[in-house]
């Protein structure tokens, strides 16, 4: 058995190295992520928190959901098709899982690509998690109306519709709404705050934080 998962390592080695190649993106931190799983490899049936920088400076949750076998990987700035496309078989099939929460879409939106094409890349990837892991639990993170990128309002709420409507019906998938939890109206008509903790100047406004909403399972 261990002569199994050796090699199993070795080869997720290898297809990193060759996908690198091929300009993976984020490779440096899909390395991070295997060397640290090495030394020391998550148990099966942990809670994933999977998707982008929103939740790799999700710093805290670990401790806030203290004695929660969490699993935090959150890659960069990257893209929801990134991890359906890349990612998967290194940082979320391998643990096996029986909760898997996803941030992401944001990144796809403020790239240009269109409601339609973010909705069909998380369908991709509930696929993908469905068939290898039918037993685990799916949340989808709804996406976030970050002020900074007020001009894509429009597509990220038509983004949300979407994964919301192809949830409806999927066996043990969920859609979880982050608005409410962290936006609330001010006294200026249509004008929101955003009520996020700033942990760095450039993303002050675009990231969001543990304080903001709690996940309870």
């Amino acid at each position: 058995m261990k002569l199994k998962f050796f090699f199993l390592f070795i080869g997720l080695a290898f297809s990193i190295d060759v996908f690198a190649q091929q300009g993976f993106p984020f490779d440096n931190e899909i390395r991070a992520f295997k060397h640290q799983d090495s030394l020391s490899f998550p148990k099966p049936g942990g809670i994933l928190f999977i998707g982008s920088s929103s939740i790799r400076k999700w710093t805290d949750l670990e401790q806030r959901y203290a004695g929660r076998p969490i699993i935090r990987r959150g890659v960069g700035g990257c893209e929801l098709w990134q991890i359906a496309d890349y990612y998967t078989p290194y940082i979320l099939l391998p643990y096996k899982p029986r909760k898997i929460f996803v941030y992401a879409g944001e990144n796809d939106i403020a790239a240009g690509k269109s409601a339609q094409a973010v909705a069909a890349s998380f369908a991709k990837l509930w696929e993908l998690i469905h068939q290898k892991l039918p037993g685990a639990e799916v949340y989808f993170m709804s996406i976030k109306p970050s002020p900074v990128r007020a001009k894509y309002y429009d597509v990220v709420y038509a983004a949300n519709e979407l994964v919301k409507s192809y949830l409806k019906g999927k066996p043990k998938s969920y859609y979880v709404d982050l608005v409410p939890a962290i936006y609330k109206p001010v006294l200026q008509p249509l004008i929101q705050v955003c009520l996020i903790t700033i942990t760095c100047t450039l993303t002050a406004k675009v990231m969001i934080n543990g304080k903001r909403y709690l996940i309870r399972w």
